[in-house]
This record gives C-alpha cells, structure tokens and sequence, in this order.
C-alpha cells in the first residue's frame, strides 16, 4: 500500500509538473520553439483565443500584447549577409480574425502559395518575402501584419514591444511567419499577453467563472436543505446518509475552488498553481466518490446487503483506479496551455477515465437488476418502488449523457476552428448539472427520516434464510406461510 502511494504521488507530481510548463494560459509562453514549413511559407503558431471587443463606455480595453519577443537564426543563415547590411531577414507576426482566414494567402490571386512570388510582385499583388494579405475593405488594418527585421550579421533582433487593439468580438489567431528559406532553424522566445474587457479569462472560459459562482450557491442551498433534515432526524442517521453528506461537501467546496480559482486567473492573467491544484484534486475526489455511491446504492448497501462483504476490495481498487487516471486528465486540462496541448496526449489520456466510466455504468446497472430482483423476490414493495424510481432515473441520465456526447462529438466536429467559441462554455457545464442534478434526486429519495423503514436493512433483517423455508413448507402449509409472511415484512401490509 505504501509502494502504490508513493507512486501515486510521484506520478502525480510528474505530470504536475509537466503541465505547469504551460499554466499562464493567457500569458502565452514560447521557449525556443521552432517553425513548421506549409506551402511556400514557414509558422510558428502564436495562440489561439476568444475576444470580446473594447468597451469603450466602460473605458476597459481588449488587447494582445507583445513582450520581449526574440527570434533567433542560426550562424550559418547569418553568416551570409555583410556586416552593415540592412534589412537581412524578415519574420512577420500576423494576427488574424478567423472570419478573415480567406484573406491569408493568394487564394484570391488564383494562387497556392502563402507567400509573395516574384511572378505575383511583378502584377503589383504583393511584395516578395512578405505573407500575402488582402486587407479587410470594412477594416483596412486587419488582418494585422507587424514586421521585425534582421540586420547585417546579428542572430537575434528583438520585436519592439507593442499592443494591438480589438475593437471586433472573434476568435483570433496569431502566427509568427517568415518567407525567406535561408531563415530555416529559426527559433522564437519571449511571450504575449492576451486581455478581455472585463479581465484576463479567455473567452470560452469567461461564463464559467459565473456559472461556477452559481453552481456554488446551488450546494449550498442543497447542503443547507440536507442539513436541516439530517439535524431533525439524527437519531435515525444511517450510514449511507454520512456518505451523501459527503457528496453535497465535496461538491460545494469542488464549486467554490474553480470560482476561486477562475476569478484569480482573471485579475492576474495567471493560473495560481495552488488553487489549481486543490480544484483539480476535489474535482477528482468528487467524480470518484459520486461513482462509488451510485455503485453501493445500486448494490442496495444498507437495504438488502448490511455491508459491502468481500466485494469491498474490488470497489476500492476501482476507485483508486479511477481517482488517478481522473486526477491526470483533469490536471493536463487544466494546467497546460489553454489552446494548444497535444491532442495525443489528451486521447491517451481520456480513454482510461472512459473505460472506467463504461464499467461503472455497467457495474451499476447490473447491481440494480440484482437488487430490483431480490427485493422483488421478497415482496419488499416499498423498497421495490423506491429503487424503480432510482433506477428510472439513472436510465434516463445515462441517455440524456449519450445524447449528450453525440451532440458534443458533432459540435467539435463541426467547429474545429473555434468559431463557435462563444457556446463552448455550455459543453463541460452540462456534466456538472447532470451531476447534481443525480445527486438531487439521491438526496430526495434517501432523505432522513424518523421511521428510516423505508429503505433499512434492519427491517429485512434475516430475509434471505425465511424465504427458503417458506419456499419449502408454503405449499403444504400455506397458513403457516402467510402467518410467517406478515411478521417477515410487516413494512409491506403498511405501504
């Protein structure tokens, strides 16, 4: 045990510490990063974001910000040119509204190529070395080109510090662009700061911070409503209320760290790793537990079964499982750059939190026609009914969830650009609603009383060892059997 705790935090570590490389997020970080040949052009990808556009009534700005941006060439490319020579290299940060994407390139000279050629300068289109543009005709100055130049012999030139306004509401992109072949091996270093009207949150994750400031205020009012009750009935507590009561606290304390978290992310532009960290963790912790209660109470702990048994083990590994590939997934999300880690690292990532969510589902489901059949077995009708609407209710979950995912494979299908920025926040809120929505109907169909009959194990107490003997005498004594069968489950004769 200590063996897989030890690894445990040495591999969350890791990957802590992995994803940190990238956690300003819209503080946008390059490390010597190089740049990828297409068509007749070299790019660097700079950063991809939502942006609302500059509130001028309110005197609040929505800008992209160029600091200490260095690019870099190889001796060799340098080498080539004369000491006092000027202009002997040109690298181009282009920023561009997807919209406008149509405008980058000669597409609408009838060309493939990107960049200008000497046959497309002699028709006067562009000038060659340079990122064919055609400007905007409602807006002249966009696409937004900013030029920086090498000069003699230097491998560095700096790119002088700058802020490029928005004044229209889009998804933007920047590349880092150069032309001239000779520039092979150039490297980019510095960072850009990307800024809303109202802070620093991209855009497609701006609502969250608001929708997680609600969220928080939903636990709360569901724990206040669940303590009340719990306080009323104390001394008819039972064991599986404690763990409900866990759910609705993790869940609350889960809401209040991503507003927290959100909200000093917006004012600094920066993610604070510890905040982070701990969201990240109850996110994970309370993902895990939720499953294992939806697992227990299909298996009808404390109402057919009065404990767990040998199965105890497995349900514990299980979640253990869960809890690390959760914990994993949920802190490359959220701690490493928010346009552009690796797809492949996400897909390798996902598919073990999906094959467990698949045997939970499958688990669940087969525990519940186990229970709904044992309890229909032994004429528990009051129980029967209790679970029947428990399991109606998780069926109906489990198809809004698959309508769900079709729906969310066909908008990232449908929007690989991002154009739709402004209602991706929708896509991961859904979850968290569903979430609570199933914890809602556990808290009303399991809520404490005074006469806990209802769904306790102790009335059945024995159950399993009477139903034999009645199965063997009840047709050669039937009166026997009837008179045995009212005292066995005298819960029945009241419902």
């Amino acid at each position: 045990m200590r063996r897989a705790t030890l690894s445990l935090a040495l591999g969350l570590s890791l990957i802590a510490l992995l994803a940190a490389r990238g956690a300003d997020a819209s503080i946008h970080e390059y490390a010597g990063g190089g740049f990828a040949p297409r068509a007749n052009s070299f790019f660097f990808h700079g950063g991809s974001e939502g942006l609302y556009a500059s509130d001028l009534l309110s005197n609040s700005s929505s800008f992209i910000r160029f600091d200490s941006i260095v690019f870099r060439r190889t001796l060799e490319s340098a080498s080539r040119h004369e000491e006092m020579q000027q202009k002997t290299g040109l690298v181009e940060a282009i920023i561009v509204e997807i919209q406008d994407r149509d405008k980058i390139g000669g597409s609408y000279l009838h060309s493939d190529a990107i960049c200008c050629t000497p046959e497309l300068d002699k028709e006067k289109s562009c000038r060659v070395g340079e990122v064919i543009i055609r400007p905007n005709p409602e807006n002249p100055d966009w696409p937004k080109r900013i030029q920086t130049f090498f000069d003699g012999k230097n491998e560095e030139t700096t790119m002088v510090t700058q802020i490029v306004s928005i004044n229209k509401t889009g998804m933007y992109y920047l590349y880092f662009m150069f032309c001239d072949p000779q520039l092979k091996g150039l490297k980019v270093t510095g960072r850009t700061v990307w800024r809303n009207p109202q802070g620093y949150l991209p855009g497609k994750m701006a609502p969250m911070m608001t929708f997680y400031g609600v969220m928080s205020l939903a636990y709360l009012a569901l724990g206040l409503l669940w303590f009340i009750q719990f306080v009323r009935c104390w001394k008819d507590i039972l064991q599986l209320h404690y763990h409900i009561t866990t759910v609705i606290a993790l869940g609350m304390c889960e809401m209040a760290f991503w507003y927290f978290e959100y909200a000093n992310f917006n004012s600094t532009g920066t993610r604070p790793i510890g905040i982070t960290l701990w969201a990240v963790t109850f996110t994970a912790v309370k993902k895990t537990v939720s499953r294992f209660l939806l697992l227990v109470v299909s298996m009808g702990y404390g109402v057919v079964l009065p404990t767990l048994g040998g199965i105890t083990s497995r349900v514990a590994a299980l979640g253990f499982i869960y809890f690390v590939a959760s914990e994993a997934l949920e802190l490359v999300e959220n701690l490493g750059n928010i346009n552009d880690f690796s797809g492949k690292t996400r897909l390798f990532l996902v598919l073990p939190v999906a094959v467990l969510d698949a045997t939970f589902i499958i688990w669940i489901f087969s525990s519940l026609s186990r229970t709904l059949e044992k309890l229909q077995l032994r004429r528990s009708m009051a129980k029967l009914e209790l679970y029947r609407k428990f399991t109606n209710s998780l069926a109906v979950s489990v198809l809004i969830s698959i309508a769900w995912i079709g729906y969310e494979l066909y908008f990232n299908a449908t929007d690989p650009l991002s154009e739709l920025w402004q209602r991706a926040w929708i896509i991961p809120s859904f979850w968290n609603v569903l979430s609570y929505a199933l914890l809602v109907i556990i808290c009303i169909l399991w809520s404490p009383s005074r006469n806990p009959t209802g769904f306790a194990y102790s009335e059945d107490a024995g159950e399993g060892a009477d139903e034999e003997g009645l199965s063997l005498v009840g047709s050669a004594v039937k009166g026997t059997g009837d008179m045995v069968n009212m005292h066995i489950f005298p819960e029945d004769k009241r419902a």
